[in-house]
């Protein structure tokens, strides 16, 4: 069971380097806009975090940090409100707005950070 907890965390970071990545790419090529790549990113991230944080596969005694994983849950909120957001004005303008761009790659990166900084 430990095998599939910890395959399903790998699909978790997959997401948000699939999600970080493509923002990466497109602040590369500075358009700013937001991608369906990006979406996708989000989704797969989100879902797979929800599955993690199922108390399944765990061995006894492990408690969760409840607090770590209600805030990792908000900023994913955030970037997904923030992703909905840019894709709108990306279709109306070709581009998201600066603010909205910068604080997805920003939000994404603090996100990985608390995952593997918070104890």
């Amino acid at each position: 069971m430990e095998i599939l907890r910890h395959a399903v965390l790998l699909v978790h970071l997959s997401g948000f380097a699939i999600l970080f990545g493509a923002w990466v790419v497109e602040a590369v090529r500075r358009t700013g806009a937001v991608t369906a790549l990006m979406n996708w990113g989000l989704l797969i991230a989100g879902v797979a975090g929800l599955a993690l944080a199922a108390p399944w596969g765990v061995p006894e005694g492990v408690e969760f940090n409840y607090m770590k994983i209600g805030t990792k849950l908000v900023i994913l909120l955030i970037i997904g409100a923030l992703l909905g957001i840019g894709s709108a004005r990306t279709k109306r303008n070709g581009s998201a707005p600066a603010g909205v761009f910068w604080a997805i790659g920003i939000l994404t990166f603090v996100n990985a950070a608390i995952a593997t900084l918070w104890r």
